[in-house]
């Protein structure tokens, strides 16, 4: 058994990753705070931030899709079933017993068929609930009166935001477990930081 070392990310790549990480944690803390879950920065405040955060994470998100088409980049989230079955049996089970990872990472397939399927239900699904609830919720006075308002109330959108909300944070705990499934609990996370990706090959 050798190890494998390639460098699978970029300079921006690990910028936009951090970036977007920080943000979408701030916008949890703020976001159950408005919720009611406990008391930080107080309700307007934690309010103010977190609508701010929202424009600072699209704004992030719009040179980052500039930046991945450019590149080419986007084509590492088109979606697979190849090797979905092998993928699912190694989280399950493989990881728990030291068997090889089915999925070689490489510089242009540095997504596993099962991140690509949750990265494409986060995008298609998640986003589209939060997203869409937060604007209906942050320009509730333009379409209160109107004929939306007629099917349509703030605590329904506020419930509909805090779902989609519960939707991400059940993502980012499991992102997060994920990291630590590589050849030591902190390689991915040690790959995220230095671009740097040290597979062992069996």
């Amino acid at each position: 058994m050798s190890t494998n070392r390639i460098f699978l990310y970029k300079r921006y790549e690990r910028f936009w990753h951090w970036s977007q990480a920080a943000l979408v944690i701030f916008m949890l803390i703020t976001g159950f705070e408005i919720h009611g879950s406990y008391e930080w920065f107080g309700f307007h405040r934690a309010a103010d931030l977190h609508t701010f955060t929202a424009w600072t994470l699209l704004a992030l998100w719009a040179f980052t899709i500039f930046w991945q088409f450019t590149t080419g980049e986007w084509r590492q989230y088109i979606p697979t079933l190849k090797k979905v079955d092998a993928m699912i049996r190694y989280y399950v089970l493989g990881i728990f017993t030291n068997a090889p990872n089915p999925f070689q990472k490489s510089t242009v397939k540095k997504h596993n068929p099962l991140q690509r399927l949750a990265y494409l239900a986060l995008l298609a699904f998640v986003s589209p609930i939060i997203w869409g609830s937060g604007l209906f919720y942050l320009f509730y006075a333009y379409w209160k009166d109107g004929a939306i308002g007629a099917y349509l109330d703030l605590p329904m959108v506020a419930m509909i935001h805090t779902v989609g909300a519960f939707m991400m944070l059940t993502f980012f705990i499991v992102h997060v477990y994920l990291t630590t499934t590589g050849h030591t609990p902190l390689a991915h996370i040690k790959t995220m930081i230095t671009g740097w990706e040290e597979e062992e090959q069996h």
